[in-house]
Parts: C-alpha cells; sequence; structure tokens
C-alpha cells in the first residue's frame, strides 16, 4: 500500500510539473524578453567563469610545483590571454579579408552547388514519385536551413561587434575569478541552502569527474585539428584556408558528425577550382580525420564520457533539431550533465536515500 501510494505521489508530481512547464511556455512573450536582457548582462560572467573552470587545474598544478599561486595565475592568464590577443590581432585582418573574398565568390558556389542538384535530381527522375518528392524536399530542407544557418551567424557576428565593450570584461572577470577562487567557492557553499550542500558538492565533483577532462580534451583537439587543416589548405593553395580551418575546428566538437559538417564547405569550394584540388581536399580531410579518430581523441580525450554512441547519437539528432549546428555542439555535454543528475535523483529518491552511495 506504501509502494502504491508513493508511486500516485510521483505521477502526480510528474503531471503539475508538465502543467507548470506548459504555462511556463505559453507565457514565453512576457518573460523572453528580460530573460534576454538578464542573459546579454550575465553572459561575461558565464563565459569568464568557463574559461576559469579551464584553467583553473593548470594553475593548480604549476602551484602545487611550488609557484606562489598568484605567481600562477598571472602566468596562465598572460599566456593564454596573450596568445589568445596576438592570434586574434594576427588572424581577424586575414579572416575579414578572406570572408570578403568568399562573398564576392557566393555566386559561382551556389552555381556549383546548384550543378550538383540538378545532378542528382536528374539521376533520380526515374525513381518512383513518392521518392522524387521526399528527394526535393530534402534538397529544400537543407537551403532552408543552410540559409537560416547563414542569417544566424551574420547576425551573431553583428551581435559581437555590438557588444564587443561588453566582452572585453571577460579577462577581468576571469583573472578575479582564478585569483580569489577559493573565496568563490566559499560564497557559493554559504549561498546554498544547508540541506542540499552536501550532494551539490558530490553532484558537481560528479559532473566534473565525467565532463572536465571531455571539455578541455575536445577544445584542445579541436584547436589541433583546425590549425593543421588551416596550414595544410594553405599550403597547398587552397582558396580561403584560415576560413575554412576555423569552420573545420568548430564543427569538428560535434561527434560523429562534425567533420561532415565541417567538410561540406571546403569539398565546394574546391570544386570550383580543379579537380585536383577536390581531391587533395579530400585526402586532407580524410587523413585529419584518422589523424583525429586513431591518435588525437584517444589520447587527448579518451572515452571520459562513458555513454553508449547511441545515447550520443539521438542527442545529436535532438541537439540539431532544437538548436541546430549550437543544439548539436551543446548536445552531448548537457547529456553528460543529465546521465549524472538522473543517477543523483535515483538516489536520492532510493529506497536507502543515502548520499554514501554516490562518495
Amino acid at each position: 500500500m506504501e509502494i502504491r501510494v508513493k508511486w500516485y505521489y510521483r505521477l502526480a508530481f510528474t503531471l503539475l510539473l508538465f502543467i507548470v512547464l506548459f504555462i511556463f511556455f505559453k507565457l514565453s512573450p512576457i518573460w523572453t524578453p528580460i530573460v534576454q536582457l538578464v542573459m546579454k548582462v550575465v553572459l561575461p560572467f558565464i563565459l569568464g567563469a568557463f574559461i576559469t573552470y579551464l584553467l583553473h587545474p593548470v594553475v593548480e598544478k604549476i602551484h602545487e610545483k611550488g609557484l606562489h599561486r598568484g605567481l600562477a595565475v598571472a602566468l596562465i592568464y598572460i599566456l593564454f590571454f596573450g596568445g589568445v590577443g596576438y592570434g586574434l590581432y594576427k588572424c581577424i585582418p586575414i579572416f575579414i579579408i578572406q570572408m570578403r573574398e568568399l562573398t564576392d565568390s557566393a555566386p559561382e558556389l551556389a552555381n556549383q552547388y546548384r550543378s550538383w542538384v540538378d545532378f542528382i535530381q536528374e539521376r533520380t527522375e526515374a525513381w518512383p514519385d513518392n521518392m522524387q518528392t521526399k528527394v526535393d524536399n530534402g534538397i529544400e530542407s537543407f537551403e532552408v536551413k543552410m540559409d537560416g544557418l547563414l542569417t544566424k551567424l551574420l547576425k551573431g557576428a553583428m551581435n559581437f561587434v555590438n557588444s564587443f565593450v561588453i566582452f572585453m570584461l571577460i579577462p577581468f572577470i576571469t583573472f578575479y575569478m582564478l585569483k580569489d577562487f577559493e573565496a568563490v567557492k566559499k560564497a557559493a557553499w554559504q549561498l546554498t541552502p544547508s540541506k542540499w550542500r552536501e550532494s551539490s558538492v558530490l553532484f558537481l565533483k560528479d559532473v566534473n569527474l565525467s565532463l572536465g577532462s571531455y571539455i578541455r580534451g575536445q577544445l584542445l583537439v579541436c584547436l589541433i585539428i583546425g590549425s593543421i587543416s588551416s596550414i595544410s589548405f594553405y599550403f597547398f593553395g587552397m582558396k580561403y584556408p584560415l576560413v575554412l580551418g576555423i569552420v573545420i575546428g568548430i564543427t569538428n566538437v560535434i561527434p560523429y558528425f562534425g567533420p561532415i559538417i565541417g567538410a561540406v564547405p571546403a569539398v565546394i569550394i574546391a570544386s570550383t577550382m580543379s579537380v585536383k584540388m577536390l581531391l587533395i581536399v579530400i585526402i586532407i580531410i580524410v587523413v585529419l580525420q584518422f589523424l583525429e579518430g586513431n591518435v588525437l581523441s584517444p589520447f587527448i580525450v579518451g572515452k571520459s564520457l562513458h555513454m553508449h554512441p547511441l545515447f550520443i547519437m539521438f542527442a545529436l539528432l535532438l541537439g540539431g533539431e532544437i538548436g541546430g549546428i549550437v543544439g548539436m555542439v551543446i548536445a552531448v555535454p548537457l547529456l553528460s550533465i543529465l546521465k549524472v543528475a538522473i543517477i543523483h535523483l535515483r538516489v536520492h529518491f532510493g529506497k536507502s536515500n543515502k548520499l554514501d552511495a554516490l562518495k
């Protein structure tokens, strides 16, 4: 009887949760502008906290070697932001020039893409009407998504330029977070209700164990792949090497689908140059993916997520459907956090209800 009442309670709680969420989303026109304003203010602190999260283990390792913590923070801070600043100083002018050239050649690329579409339609015109319709719908859907993606990228770039002064605060926020890391932890501990403190610490510890090395390793792999791509394209005379290397590096963070997404622009542009260049680009991409899959990822990232590939693919498809490329990028980290949260909830609502099971 007690078990049945417990299940009724859980069912009622779930239904109530869905009702609240439904009402919450129905009221989105009211709270969306407020959320956007808050996010604009909070975003530099979120990015600063993320950079602090990435750099803190390095600071701790240097500090453990005997260097004063303040000097360790200053060293890592100067190396990281100095390197990023120097890279932006050197790359932004080249990036702008290549983007302008790419924009000027957009009609040629569009014609190349259209010739591919016509070739596909010619090859499939003998198929049954239903299959032909699905192919046409798939092409139209792809074009709409790509158009929306480009619009979002341009809008995001404009928003970044407009918010440049706000983003300039990120290095200062990161410095003080690294410098006063223990004070930040203490403040977070005091702000957390006492009954949740122990469970929250265990939850964050498990999230860091599951996700921390994955994020740091994946970012390093993407940086290496993007850099090698740009250098290889430049060496073989490919157009827009920096832009294409950045695209390949960013999309490489998406498991399974990322390399394909990143390779499409390079293949299209190479096909407008020559068959030789197309073969060279394909070989470069294949070699890079072999290097990433068999050397870099196993050595740097490892298997820190401990999740079945089917769950990862499902998360990627769902993230892509909801948020496009950005959704696919954050899908795997969110899935990892959800996995840890479910484990903790099972312990919390389980029969034993003991946190010792997580320690």
